[in-house]
């Protein structure tokens, strides 16, 4: 056994010794592990527990194989990655320790009194949003409430530092609707915000912030750029010049998302990485026209000091945004690599962007943009560092339309590759993805880079002069243009691929095989193919939840015809909530009313629908109404049905064959993802535990008689959930009941 192992071992060292790999990457990979395994892991315990582990395979990696005096690249491996994930762990828990803010108990209408800390102005909504620093009045903590303002009650004065008097209706932070939606909650936890919600009425100004500083400058700045470029176009140029993407419709926006040209809008590595190579290219020209300067100092650095000012400024004036501030790092670690002669764009050099990105703001590597951006540069990397790709670009005497050929084909190829890292994460937050997004990109990022941008600054200094007029006329042309590629690019049918809510496993595949594809070399790096392979076959074989259930029960959404449509319980008002259906469901079409489906019976007060699955017929009870229900009518209705899905609750009365969610149970678990075909309820609860930003509402007491739920006490309201232990399956009352697991707080009461 002792010999067997050590070949093992042998075996292992013998792989790393010869792989050729770069250490600090991975490094940086298991550092980000550290901060993603905190946010899996749902417990106190557990994050105890992978402290302790991660001390104890360094500890005894160390002891062990020291003693072996055998195994240096292994040893070395062990220990500095368990250090990495301790470490990774540690920091995220500290930062949400240390800036989380504990959300608002309840809804409630407030008069606060605080100062200004941020101003948002979005005039293409007709509001500009304030971020108040204030007190609570009974614990007397500090809190920051995020409050949307009419643009009608602007008031001058009413910016950075501003004390301010307002009345606003206000909302904890909202935890996702939906198993796999966006987590606002989650977002709020890390920015401090304690509660987002609206004024009522006019904001009193108790006194007036101070005209300076950068936000300032920066709202002065887009207002002159919108002002200077009229139409649509005004919006695009004061997000590039000002990083304010406050005056863009909405319209605008969803064109540009469709056609994969979103990442446009933001301030991010493409501007950063555009203004910083051309203000070290017009420094190198100018410095070497100074003769004296010249020949006394390396002109490249003076040049590279300069462009990394020219970085950092435009990174504090649009706003230093997570994203703008991680390209920023980037960019000047770029610059320092040149002036010390090192190779500018190295796996090295993104790992230690990575490292100093994550240790300030370890939150960002569960968000898409932080994901998106360095998957981009990683492949980019990776793809010129490949031995057929370097003999492609290999400099070489040819005729220039062989050069210019050569160009297109790697810029194509570039795309591809890109579109490719870039999808899986596209569809495990967005759950959609751009099919001709590669080839828009080929035209909007050289259209962006090489004149749109260009205009906007030249027409800025000539604006000095008054003499900016024509060059804003041509800005508007060239980002006229953006705007109609992503029209026609959006319109054409099959422009986004939408899959259902995909789930943690297959995107940690895919990330599994995109390191390993980007991050070793020669021949082993194929076999990162294997797990990016099993995460597609995932993918292909993944089906909608039948039932999609609303946190509050009232929207609920149902895929009927085997994933062909969805009808909905609600109409509702809001575009969001039916959007948020579809695209977890993974349905281009229209949601459509239940009333209108013809498998569907309804009442003012309920409606029934029968799904099948797998040669299984399933009875749905869905409430939507208010009236009062005889309980013994209620009870009839509920024993003839296998799930019931209501808003309100029900009495212990009501017993369905399956699963009861009224809303005792969906105040404990969030919003539900049914798998009728797997038996299987996602809730959002399980993946919340005990971080801070998660709070399971307390079921809520009071008379139901009036709501129409036909109970008479408290007690019989507690007593209506449904056991998450024991359930019958629907169409055979009389076998064994079959279990459940829908969530783990909930005991069984049946």
């Amino acid at each position: 056994m002792r010999a067997d192992l050590s070949s093992r071992l042998a075996r292992v060292e013998s792989f790393l010794e010869q792989a050729g790999f770069e250490r600090g990457p991975w490094l940086a990979v298991a550092y980000a592990g550290g901060i993603g395994a905190w946010f899996a892991l749902r417990r106190f315990e557990l994050w105890l527990a992978f402290l302790a582990l991660c001390a104890a395979v360094a500890v005894g990696a160390l002891a062990l194989l020291r003693a072996e005096d055998r195994f240096p690249w292994l040893r070395q491996a062990l220990v500095a990655c368990a250090l990495a994930l301790a470490a990774g762990m540690a920091v995220v828990w500290a930062k949400s320790a240390l800036v989380g803010a504990a959300p608002l108990d309840r809804p409630m209408v407030a008069t606060l009194t605080g100062t200004v800390m941020a101003r948002e102005d979005q005039p293409a909504q007709a509001r500009l949003r304030l971020t108040v620093a204030t007190r609570d009045a009974a614990p007397g903590r500090a809190t920051r409430v995020r409050i949307n303002v009419p643009l009608g009650n602007d008031r001058p004065g009413l910016r950075e530092g501003a004390r301010v008097r307002i009345k606003a209706r206000l909302m904890p932070p909202s935890s996702p609707m939906l198993p796999g939606s966006y987590d606002f909650a989650r977002a709020a936890w890390f920015s401090g915000l304690a509660a987002t919600g609206s004024a009522l009425g006019p904001v009193e100004l108790l006194a007036p912030g101070p005209d300076r500083g950068l936000p300032g400058l920066q709202r002065r700045l887009s207002t002159h750029v919108r002002a200077a470029v009229p139409g649509p176009g005004g919006g695009i140029a004061a997000a590039l010049a000002s990083g304010d993407r406050g005056g863009i419709p909405a319209s605008d926006e969803d064109a540009m998302r469709q056609s994969g040209l979103s990442h446009l809008l933001s301030v991010s590595g493409l501007h950063v990485s555009a203004v910083v190579a051309a203000a070290y290219a017009l420094a190198l020209a100018l410095f070497a026209l100074w003769p004296w300067l010249a020949l006394r100092v390396r002109v490249p650095i003076l040049a590279a000091g300069t462009a990394a000012f020219a970085g950092i400024g435009y990174t504090l004036l649009t706003g230093a945004q997570v994203p703008t501030v991680r390209s920023c790092i980037g960019a000047v670690l770029v610059l320092l690599a040149l002036v010390l002669g090192r190779e500018a764009l190295s796996m090295r050099m993104i790992a230690v962007a990575a490292v100093v990105v994550l240790t300030l703001w370890p939150e960002a590597l569960i968000g898409p943009s932080f994901q998106m951006s360095f998957a981009a540069v990683i492949a980019i990397v990776a793809l010129h560092g490949a031995g057929p790709v370097r003999a492609f670009t290999a400099p070489r005497e040819q005729p220039w339309w062989e050069r210019a050929g050569r160009t297109t084909a790697m810029l194509l190829l570039t795309g591809v590759v890109i579109e490719l890292a870039l999808m899986p994460i596209g569809l495990f937050h967005f759950h959609q993805a751009g099919i001709y997004g590669a080839l828009a990109n080929v035209i909007a990022i050289p259209l962006t880079t090489f004149v749109s941008m260009p205009l906007i600054a030249l027409a800025l200094l000539a604006d000095l002069a008054g003499l900016g007029a024509p060059l804003w006329w041509l800005a508007g042309l060239s980002l006229d243009a953006l705007l109609g590629l992503a029209r026609l690019v959006a319109s054409q049918p099959g422009t986004l691929s939408l899959l259902p809510a995909m789930g943690l496993a297959p995107i940690l595949l895919f990330a599994a095989g995109g390191l390993w594809l980007g991050l070793w070399s020669g021949r082993v790096r194929l076999l990162g193919l294997l797990p990016a392979g099993i995460g597609a076959a995932w993918l292909a074989t993944l089906a909608p939840p039948a039932v999609l259930v609303t946190g509050d029960g009232r929207n609920v959404g149902i895929v009927v015809e085997e994933g062909a449509a969805l009808v909905v319980l609600r109409e509702g008002r809001s575009d969001y909530v039916r959007g948020t259906l579809a695209e977890l469901a993974g349905i281009e079409s229209e949601p459509r009313p239940i009333d209108a489906w013809p498998g569907a019976r309804c009442t003012r007060e309920f409606c029934t629908l029968e799904l099948n699955r797998e040669g299984r017929r399933w009875r749905l009870l869905l409430a939507r109404g208010r009236d009062y229900v005889p309980e013994r009518a209620l009870a009839a209705a509920c024993d003839q049905a296998d799930i019931v899905i209501a808003d309100r609750r029900l009495p212990g009365a009501c017993r369905p064959a399956w699963l009861k969610a009224d809303r005792a149970l969906l105040a404990q678990t969030g919003g539900l993802a049914i798998d009728l075909k797997h038996e299987r309820v996602r809730t959002v609860a399980q993946g919340q535990g005990e971080h801070g930003w998660w709070r399971a509402p307390e079921p809520l007491a009071g008379d139901d008689r009036r709501r129409g739920t036909g109970t008479r006490t408290d007690d019989a309201i507690r007593s209506s959930a449904i056991s998450t232990d024991t359930v019958e399956r629907p169409g055979a009352r009389n076998e064994a009941p079959q279990s459940v697991d829908v969530t783990a707080a909930t005991p069984p009461m049946r």
